[in-house]
């Protein structure tokens, strides 16, 4: 990790600045696990707090960890109970119904490429690019992902870097073009620059 925080200070000196200010690099880190990806889906859309409740509800009915027969063991009404939306319902039971019949393993992610992993997981409705994106910085420790959908890092980049609007994908791939091979770092920072406590 030194190397990649030294890399962003001398490759970009607004990145400098940012490190300098949110300090160590402190990235909370979970499985890359069928219960992850789901956990993301329950939290699209909903703060925290509420997304937490729900998941907990979730996993006490479904069995923690999750596991596609669990979660398919439940009927979508059932579900509809603990809180998760109708869309939600859907996205999840796709998932589980395509893990269990092996179209996805995530025990072989490892050995893809990042784009491989996307192009594999946004065949799940419900799973977008941006998703994907998190399980692969925050799951799968991959350590030059840029989400440019991410609304935070937009943010974030239109505050450290005096933009008039939020960075559109293509702008934001310009300006992060020093900080390869260490995106999901510059990510991170970005993210824990928009508040004291940091947001992940």
């Amino acid at each position: 990790m030194r190397k990649a925080i030294h890399h962003l200070k001398n490759a970009d000196p607004i990145m400098a600045g940012i490190i300098a200010r949110v300090g160590p690099f402190r990235m909370q880190y979970r499985e890359p696990c069928f219960q992850t990806l789901v956990r993301s889906i329950v939290y699209q859309q909903l703060s925290g707090k509420a997304a937490l409740t729900i998941f907990n509800r979730f996993t006490a009915k479904a069995g923690d960890p999750l596991t596609p027969e669990g979660v398919l063991r439940l009927r979508p009404a059932t579900m509809r109970a603990l809180g998760l939306s109708q869309q939600k319902t859907k996205y999840i039971r796709d998932l589980a119904a395509r893990t269990r019949k092996g179209e996805i393993e995530f025990t072989c992610l490892e050995a893809l490429t990042d784009q491989e992993i996307i192009s594999q997981l946004t065949q799940v409705k419900g799973i977008g690019v941006w998703t994907v994106h998190m399980f692969l910085i925050f799951a799968m420790r991959r350590p030059n992902i840029l989400p440019t959908g991410d609304l935070g890092v937009r943010a974030a980049i239109q505050k450290a870097y005096n933009l008039r609007n939020l960075p559109r994908p293509e702008e934001m791939e310009k300006l992060a073009q020093s900080w390869h091979p260490f995106c999901s770092i510059a990510s991170w920072y970005l993210w824990r620059s928009l508040e004291n406590q940091g947001m992940l």
